[in-house]
């Protein structure tokens, strides 16, 4: 299974275009900045699911601050971050979401790349997806193990 990781795509539609069609993923997960953004991807790609939640500058969209489900075994805990203050340090998103029993962890807000692990649980920011560098990520889950590679449009 590969999943795209989008983050702060800040209404540049055109960048996930152009990795959805070069990746062919089977899921996609957009961290905030903007909702409408997902909601444009779930539009042109009615087959291809998509999870999503608010960031800071979907105020008063009504969205979720994070999701927590479980795909093929494997537990993923998305947040946009900014609930987490991603910019002032990681901690609280990484205590969370170990509480939580994820395998990673996803979050955006910084528009910086992020990719360690931590105490078994992998922890990833794919960056700004609409903005600067116009970076993603790819998350593969094959035999039961999650990769994860960075990338730039």
């Amino acid at each position: 299974m590969k999943i795209l990781v989008f983050s702060d795509s800040h209404r540049n539609i055109a960048p996930m275009e152009t990795a959805i069609a070069e990746e062919k993923p089977d899921y996609i997960f957009h961290l905030g900045d903007l909702e409408s953004d997902a909601d444009e991807i779930r539009r042109l790609h009615p087959n291809l699911p998509v999870a999503s939640v608010a960031g800071n500058c979907d105020f008063g969209m009504g969205g979720e601050r994070y999701l927590f489900f479980e795909l093929r075994g494997k537990k993923f805990f998305l947040t946009h971050g900014h609930f987490y203050g991603v910019k002032l340090g990681l901690e609280r998103l990484v205590n969370t979401a170990l509480t939580a029993g994820a395998d990673a962890a996803l979050f955006g807000h910084t528009h910086t790349p992020h990719f360690e692990e931590v105490q078994g649980m992998l922890l990833i920011n794919p960056g700004t997806v609409g903005m600067g560098r116009r970076t993603y990520g790819v998350l593969t889950l094959e035999n039961n193990t999650l990769r994860y590679e960075g990338k730039s449009v």
